[in-house]
């Protein structure tokens, strides 16, 4: 997606970024949502940019230093970022969420263009800048799902999308970086993303809603991202017909990538197809055929 352009990764972060915090507004920041120990405060908090929390500054940091950089830990930095601002204000706290909008939308209107290519260490690995930004979107959404049940309105279906386009382009260049080569379309009724990766580099596209071509993984938007983010367990999906997968054997090319990332975002779906395949007898010849 690094090679779509700033305009077009541009609008779909920066379109993720208003929709979630229009929901955060409007939502009680002390109620409790579905990810333990977790209210709405904490999700937008550790979705902020704050004085000790400067994510995309990090990131531009190490795509200028070429790569240069340890992963992140994720769940040490969110419990460290939550700790520190759990007592935050709602104003603080919606504060910091713009500042992050802001930072975003800074980069893309100031920092040289040639870094949206250079590699910067993110939490999944290394990824070009603008792929990394991109990302943002995936986050956003699944959050944004996280904060529907306290009464939000629905994520708007071009958010959802981008999220999927962040996905299918995280998992594109962790396949391309272990040397597989294969490909998945993530479709949904209203189309979707596909990628295809090899050793020396991947493609992402967008495409229509339809049958997809070769191994597919189909489900509503939503879905897609419940079960990736492990919000949704994909094979109790699977097993309600909630979600499909198309040639299964080819989404199993991909379930090493879980090995060197194993906290990626759809591992839990590349999981289920090593799990699908393995099990004695397994889920794969209840389902064959339907």
């Amino acid at each position: 997606m690094a090679d779509a352009g700033r305009a077009e990764v541009g609008g779909m972060v920066l379109g993720a970024w208003d929709a979630f915090i229009a929901r955060a507004e409007t939502v009680d920041l002390d109620r409790p949502t579905r990810l333990p120990g977790w209210r709405a405060h904490e999700v937008c908090v550790h979705l902020g940019c704050w004085e000790d929390h400067t994510a995309l500054a990090d990131l531009v940091a190490s795509a200028r230093a070429a790569g240069a950089g340890r992963p992140p830990d994720v769940d040490g930095t969110n419990a460290r970022v939550t700790a520190a601002h759990r007592d935050a204000s709602r104003e603080e706290v919606l504060a910091a969420l713009r500042r992050n909008r802001e930072a975003t939308a800074r980069y893309l209107a100031e920092e040289p263009v040639e870094l949206d290519t250079a590699p910067a260490v993110a939490t999944v690995g290394t990824l070009p800048l603008l792929s990394v930004v991109l990302g943002q979107a995936y986050e956003l959404a699944v959050h944004g799902l996280d904060l529907a049940p306290l009464g939000t309105p629905p994520v708007p279906g071009d958010v959802l999308q981008a999220g999927l386009a962040a996905l299918a382009d995280v998992t594109g260049a962790l396949a391309s970086s272990c040397g597989i080569t294969g490909g998945v379309t993530l479709t949904t009724p209203d189309g979707g993303w596909a990628f295809a990766s090899g050793p020396t580099g991947w493609t992402v596209r967008r495409v229509a809603a339809g049958d997809p071509a070769g191994t597919a993984v189909e489900a509503r938007a939503d879905l897609l991202l419940e079960a990736a983010s492990g919000r949704v367990n994909p094979v109790t999906a699977l097993a309600r017909r909630r979600l499909r997968v198309h040639d299964i054997g080819g989404l199993m090319q991909l379930a090493p990538i879980v090995a060197v990332a194993p906290g990626i975002p759809g591992g839990p779906i590349l999981a289920l197809a090593a799990r699908t395949l393995g099990g004695a007898g397994g889920l794969l010849g209840r389902l064959r055929g339907r």
